[in-house]
């Protein structure tokens, strides 16, 4: 006999206060056996079947007394029962995050006893039923992401819901506006109805709202005034951003001293910011750029809060800053560009020590150009002021800078030798200024430059010859200086560079035949000098010798010399033959690779490239891929093991492998992390590009999860690896949790977020002790937000790990390395390949989600030979870990950071839920 139950819970892992119970759980969704659930019908009344993709139980229509029902997270298709109102105690119904399709079934709204209300993340039809505004109770009411569901006004009875505290309708498809009754919701606490195509005014009564504490309307086409009286006297977070709303900031803004956030960037308000802002003591997101604002900043910005982002740039702002920002510590992110400030900036900002991002371009802002900068500075813009003074040499100590924008100001003096040792810079902006003497011969760090420009200053000398060794770089422009001397034959080797400009100099001699294109016409005007062989560029044709030693050609041809020169070509020619003889046979192995190869290295190198083209041999192949070979390359006897990627042409990159190698360069230099693979070198000829890594003792992962792998592999001769072992859990949990914390690093702490696009068990190194590294950059894609998308021209990733999105749109997202991430959890927990011909469905992912929705225990589909009985709970937790990042739908997914905290409470060390 059953005992009365206080939770019930078919989840897989147990929890708090749950039971389980193998016979309830094969009797739920089949109604044959409804008698068999009679006396669980009689007592149950909450019900959780989170995480465990059933098929929908309709037999819990039969639970008399079932209070609470939650279903959410799973992958329900189909229409909710039209009869659901059958359960009429139900107090919670949590169906989000779902496939449901069809009508909203109107049967909801006869459910009065009903306090939560979640349908968000389905894909819902039709239009939104009338019928909710009956649920009295109801307290928090949850359908954003319907975004299927038929263009509908926000419908009026709604604002009836006197109790509801929390109303989430963001990306539902709302039109028309926003009804002015929504002042009588007086339990209101938060609101979001962004995302929708919302028309008209904010009604007034919304600032009416005692409760209400957070408020998100961004992204709609609403218009007219911001409400200026504020009662709502408990708001946190504003965000009315992204609309065409008009007018002025309401002053009574200034007496929230619980406002945390206020987001109104791009809409058209004006005025004045008012003072009272500048007070707030909670305030840390203060976000109103790219509106029509004037007048001078709050004096008090900075002095009372721990602002973290500031961000007022094009605006019609006047005035100094505020004094105070120079001490405010908590800064991440300051950006008053283009408005009409000026004065001197306060001392310490230069300096604070979490700032991240200082954007001041665009204003008359004067004084001396700083010594020391923020060492956490990443993006530093300042062009069009006035600030003069010179470029210092403490320059050296900005590691993390990125990109340096200077352009237009009154700078003077040399450019700094420190200044090329900065070894994540992307753009270098010097233009405009009068900065004078010669430009640094020796470049040390720049191997991820894209953009150099110094143009319009009084620089003279020679163009470095090691310009013409920067990798990547896309744009360089140096004219209006004074350069002079001839064109380096290396800038010939900028095979990347996109824009390009040396006009009005003073260069000398002949154009390297690289530069006869098109693009470059007009690259080189201005340079009375300067002489081309041919008519592509816009310059005089050169009076080579060529045409003096055609002439004397035509009088040995009569025979006036050609005695002289018979002697004269034989004795040459004995004399030639006889020295080259002995250089060869004496000198040509050793040269062979200094005159080939070019050196780029972003580590400190203890070893000299020969030894690294040298070992380019089939011995020490270890892998092959679609575009490259990686071999095991030792340095010397008892020095260190790389692994180098060979990237092999007949001539040049062809343009999709130029833009491989490009990525993973670009991405692998800017990013550091303990679980990213680490690039040490890039060395490089006509013919050939190799890249140096780190070398994994264990080399990849898909090597060690299955058997036919683990028999065909044999060790790298001299390493202690062995393969055919078996991996057990333990390790297999700690490579699932390096891998995710790599994976994460790349989305929420780059700046852009990478997308990886081809995660993969043989993208995932193991070092000597099995700590993961993601690998293989080559199709990785910088975001220019986290969370936004990015554009595909073509399908990136490896067969049976795609994400399914790519079958039908070119905009994805992050979501993708979730995706792909979730099959590799599922091979680590089945040892079972992503695609495994074996099997008559095609591909792991299929697989599993068959398991799991025809109800079969999970434990039935774990790996064998691992399979112990103290692993098996967590094996279990990893395995719908995985499900859950393999929803088909990219928004129900998890993001990487929750991955990793799932993950890692799934440790041996944390008691699971």
């Amino acid at each position: 006999m059953l005992l009365p139950l206080q939770s019930w819970s078919f989840s897989n892992t147990t929890r708090a206060r749950t039971i389980s119970s193998p016979e309830v759980k094969a009797a739920v969704g089949k109604p044959s056996l409804y008698e068999s659930m009679d006396p669980i019908n009689k007592l149950l009344f909450p019900l959780f079947l989170a995480w465990n993709y059933l098929v929908f139980p309709t037999a819990l229509f039969n639970c008399s007394k079932l209070e609470e029902l939650d279903l959410s997270d799973n992958y329900f298709v189909g229409t909710i029962p039209s009869d659901i109102d059958r359960m009429v105690h139900l107090r919670s119904l949590k169906l989000g995050g779902n496939n449901f399709t069809g009508n909203i079934p109107i049967a909801i709204g006869r459910l009065q006893e009903l306090r939560t209300l979640e349908l968000g993340a389905n894909q819902f039809n039709g239009s939104l039923p009338l019928e909710l505004g009956n649920l009295s109770n109801l307290e928090t009411l949850w359908l954003s992401n319907n975004k299927l569901l038929s263009p509908s006004k926000l419908p009026s009875n709604y604002t009836q819901l006197k109790k509801l505290k929390n109303l989430w309708l963001t990306n539902l498809n709302l039109i028309g506006k926003i009804p002015e009754s929504i002042g009588d919701m007086v339990a209101l606490e938060f609101l979001d109805l962004s995302r929708n195509s919302l028309i008209g005014n904010i009604p007034d009564g919304l600032f009416t709202l005692k409760n209400l504490s957070t408020v998100y309307l961004y992204k709609n086409i609403l218009s007219g005034e911001i409400p200026q009286v504020v009662e709502s006297l408990k708001l946190k977070v504003i965000d009315f951003s992204e609309n065409n709303l008009t007018g002025i900031i309401p002053e009574d803004f200034g007496k929230l001293k619980q406002m945390t956030g206020l987001a109104l960037f791009i809409n058209q308000l004006s005025g004045n910011i008012p003072e009272g802002i500048g007070r707030l003591p909670a305030l840390i997101d203060f976000k109103v750029f790219n509106n029509n604002l004037s007048g001078v900043l709050p004096s008090d910005f900075g002095k009372n809060s721990k602002l973290q982002s500031f961000r007022v740039n094009s605006n019609r702002l006047t005035g100094t800053l505020p004094e105070p920002l120079g001490n405010c510590s908590s800064l991440l992110v300051f950006n008053v560009g283009n408005n009409m400030l000026s004065g001197e900036i306060p001392s310490g900002l230069w300096t604070l020590p979490n700032l991240g991002t200082l954007i001041l371009r665009n204003n008359s802002f004067t004084g001396l150009f700083p010594e020391k900068l923020s060492d956490n500075i990443w993006e530093f813009h300042i062009s069009n002021n006035r600030f003069s003074g010179t470029l210092p040499t403490a320059v050296s100590s900005w590691r993390n800078l990125i990109e340096f924008e200077a352009s237009d100001n009154l700078l003077t003096g040399t450019i700094p030798q420190e200044l090329t040792t900065l070894p994540r810079l992307t753009n270098l902006l010097l233009d405009q200024n009068q900065l004078r003497g010669e430009f640094p011969t020796e470049i040390q760090s720049w191997e991820v430059l894209l953009t150099l420009n110094l143009s319009r200053n009084q620089l003279s000398g020679q163009i470095p010859e090691k310009l013409g060794l920067l990798p990547i770089l896309i744009n360089l422009d140096l004219s209006g200086n004074m350069f002079s001397g001839q064109i380096p034959s290396q800038l010939g080797h900028l095979s990347m560079l996109q824009t390009f400009n040396l006009s009005s100099n003073k260069l000398t001699g002949i154009v390297p035949p690289e530069f006869y294109k098109s693009a470059f016409a007009e690259s080189f005007l201005d340079n009375p000098n300067l002489c081309a062989s041919n008519n592509v560029l816009k310059l005089k044709l050169c009076d080579t010798k060529s045409k003096k030693l055609e002439k004397i050609l035509k009088k040995i041809i009569r025979g006036k010399y050609l005695a002289v020169l018979i002697t004269l070509t034989v004795a040459v020619f004995l004399s030639v033959l006889f020295i080259l003889f002995f250089i060869i046979r004496c000198y040509s192995r050793k040269n062979r690779f200094n005159s080939k190869w070019k050196v780029v290295s972003f580590q400190r190198l203890n070893f000299r490239q020969t030894k690294i083209v040298s070992g380019i041999k089939e011995h020490n192949l270890i892998g092959t891929g679609g575009s490259s070979k990686v071999y095991r390359v030792r340095v010397s006897r008892h020095g260190d093991v790389f692994a180098v990627k060979s990237i092999c042409n007949k001539n040049k990159l062809d343009h999709n492998l130029e833009q491989e190698f490009l990525a993973e360069v670009k991405i692998l230099t800017s990013i550091r992390h303990s679980n990213i693979v680490k690039l040490i070198g890039c060395i490089s000829s006509e013919s050939s590009t190799l890249l140096v890594y780190e070398y994994m003792e264990n080399r990849s992962l898909d090597r060690w999860l299955y058997s036919k792998n683990r028999e065909i592999t044999n060790p790298v001769p001299g390493s202690v690896t062995v393969h055919h072992l078996v991996l057990d859990w333990p390790k297999r949990l700690k490579i699932a949790i390096g891998a995710a914390q790599g994976i994460c690093y790349m989305h929420h702490d780059c700046v852009p977020p990478v997308i990886h696009r081809d995660i993969k068990s043989s993208n995932i190194l193991l070092d000597s002790d099995f700590n993961a590294k993601i690998a293989d950059f080559g199709v990785a894609k910088c975001l220019a937000r986290q969370g936004e998308l990015a554009t595909m021209s073509t399908v990136a990733g490896s067969f049976g790990y795609i994400a399914p999105e790519y079958s039908y749109t070119t905009r994805v997202n992050e979501k993708i390395d979730v995706y792909s991430f979730g099959i590799v959890l599922l091979e680590l927990a089945t040892g079972r390949e992503a695609n495994d011909s074996s099997d008559t469905h095609s591909s792991l992912v299929e697989w599993a989600w068959r398991h799991v929705h025809e109800d079969k225990p999970i434990a039935e589909a774990l790996d064998e030979e691992i399979r112990e009985a103290c692993y098996v709970e967590e094996m279990c937790c990893v395995f719908k870990i995985g499900i859950k990042c393999t929803q088909t739908q990219p928004s129900l997914r998890p993001s990487m950071k929750e991955v990793v905290k799932l993950l890692l409470k799934r440790t041996p060390t944390l008691v699971l839920e």
